[in-house]
């Protein structure tokens, strides 16, 4: 069963901010967090953890 498109919980993709490519995908509310998602996160091409920034 489908997922239903929802405009309060879009899909975002955060994107490595050391430049190796790496990238998850999350959902996020957008009431609660209106400004772009950063989260500290485990990059497996430095295999450390970096800042990952929303992408759009």
């Amino acid at each position: 069963m489908a997922r239903k498109s929802n405009d309060v919980r879009p899909v975002v993709t955060l994107r490595s901010t050391a430049g190796t490519g790496s990238s998850y995908v999350t959902r996020k509310n957008r009431r609660n967090d209106p400004d772009r998602l950063v989260l500290r996160k485990f990059d497996p091409v430095l295999r450390q953890h970096v800042e990952f920034r929303e992408t759009r």
